[in-house]
């Protein structure tokens, strides 16, 4: 079961950029500029799993259509959304394995550190795809253990200590910040991931950042 984010909601962005030392910022960033640069003037944006909307403001920043839809279980980390698009995003409390639109209804979806937390992973990304139009684009963001040995240990340190001790003094929570790197530990990465996504109907290419603590997955709908 996926952990109840509206608990951390208010100190989520700050413990964000301070765990991956302002990263995730360039990260959401590079997602964005690819989503964008795909030969439509104006397209129409989904963010699923937007929590605070970061994804949301980088892809209107580059030029989505007005407004950039937020999706999340989280009433609380949409507040924080709304606050911070205004009118630039319509902000929808909904699960992303039901997705309440039509088919084909945009031209990009993204989603940035979220799909992990999906409790069916196959349900979720099958329902991101359903939405997007033939053609399309879908971007996903999300953490993962680095693929060298060598690397992976400094990495499991960070993540079973630091982790949840900035969780605790921060967020006042250690639970989220032990349950966070658990998450990461568990979620499929790299050509797994991507034959997921394959599988329904996608060309995928994958790229790692970071030495691969951060994976982006840069999918095409079929025509």
């Amino acid at each position: 079961m996926a952990y109840d984010f509206n608990k951390i909601a208010d100190n989520y962005d700050r413990l964000n950029h301070l765990m991956t030392m302002g990263m995730d910022r360039c990260w959401r960033r590079r997602g964005a500029r690819w989503l964008m640069h795909n030969g439509i003037w104006r397209p129409k944006c989904l963010d699923v799993a937007a929590g605070t909307g970061d994804l949301a403001f980088e892809m209107y920043r580059r030029g989505a259509a007005e407004p950039v839809v937020c999706v999340d279980l989280s009433e609380k980390m949409l507040e924080i959304a709304s606050s911070k698009l205004s009118l630039e995003a319509e902000c929808i409390v909904a699960n992303a394995e039901s997705l309440p639109f039509d088919d084909g209804s945009f031209d990009c979806v993204g989603s940035a550190f979220g799909i992990r937390n999906f409790v069916h992973l196959e349900q979720g990304l099958s329902e991101m795809v359903r939405v997007l139009k033939p053609g399309g684009r879908l971007m996903i963001l999300e953490l993962a253990t680095p693929d060298d040995s060598f690397v992976r240990l400094f990495y499991n340190l960070y993540a079973k200590y630091i982790i949840p001790w900035l969780g605790e003094r921060i967020a006042h929570n250690r639970e989220a910040y032990t349950y966070l790197p658990e998450s990461i530990e568990r979620f499929p990465k790299g050509r797994t991931m991507r034959k997921k996504i394959e599988n329904l109907g996608c060309k995928v290419r994958h790229r790692k950042f970071f030495f691969g603590v951060c994976r982006m997955y840069k999918c095409t709908k079929n025509e």
